[in-house]
């Protein structure tokens, strides 16, 4: 087959844009990873710590031990979207969407009721939840979004929605719970720069604070 001189141009310029793309979007996912990191760690100040990098540029995995206050670990998973290829940036935007922050704290007190709170429409795939059919159901409003409630005690999931309304943008927080099999607090948040410093020291202050309350754990 004759590769035409359009066609071989349209190739090169290709080449060039993703070449630039790589390098641009590469330089950015690190500094984004980079401030991530260094705003949590400020904030919760570990005395231990272990990271797993997710394929170099897409995020990294890190586990802390805390043992201050209320928090015993730290565990959370940054994923981003792949600024680094051309070519795959515009299929992650539609089945990823946006950066993922997932949080897991673990604390010294005993969490001893479930409650959940998720974005509606926000999975695709409807998360698995060991006791849902023995928890109680409704939705709520919060700040213009819907979220499916699941809970044993009202009081529980109403705590929940006060921290997520407490956020610098309750949207994006996608789904926040208590679990007492495991003994976490979760949260799936979209984090962004300018407020991750802001919205991290909330979601520590609420184990610190809130779960330390009688009101959870008995």
């Amino acid at each position: 087959m004759e590769i035409t001189s359009t066609l071989l141009f349209a190739l090169m310029v290709v080449a060039a844009l993703t070449s630039i793309q790589f390098y641009k979007g590469r330089k950015l996912n690190i500094q984004l990873m980079q401030h991530y990191l260094r705003s949590i760690e400020e904030i919760v100040k570990p005395e231990d710590k272990d990271y797993v990098w997710l394929g170099g540029y897409i995020g990294f995995r890190a586990n802390y031990k805390i043992n201050q206050e209320n928090i015993r670990k730290l565990e959370y998973t940054l994923t981003l979207l792949p600024r680094h290829s051309l070519l795959y940036f515009p299929i992650a935007l539609l089945t990823s969407r946006h950066d993922k922050l997932y949080v897991v704290l673990r604390p010294f007190a005993n969490i001893k009721r479930e409650a959940h709170l998720i974005q509606k429409g926000y999975y695709r795939l409807k998360p698995n939840i060991e006791n849902e059919p023995l928890l109680q159901k409704e939705e709520i409003e919060i700040a213009g979004k819907t979220y499916e409630a699941l809970y044993e005690k009202k009081r529980d999931v109403i705590k929940l929605k006060e921290l997520v309304e407490s956020m610098s943008k309750p949207a994006n927080i996608k789904h926040v719970s208590l679990t007492p099999k495991t003994n976490v607090f979760y949260v799936l948040m979209k984090p962004e720069p300018e407020t991750i410093e802001r919205d991290f020291k909330k979601l520590v202050r609420f184990v610190n604070e809130k779960l330390r309350e009688s009101s959870f754990s008995s």
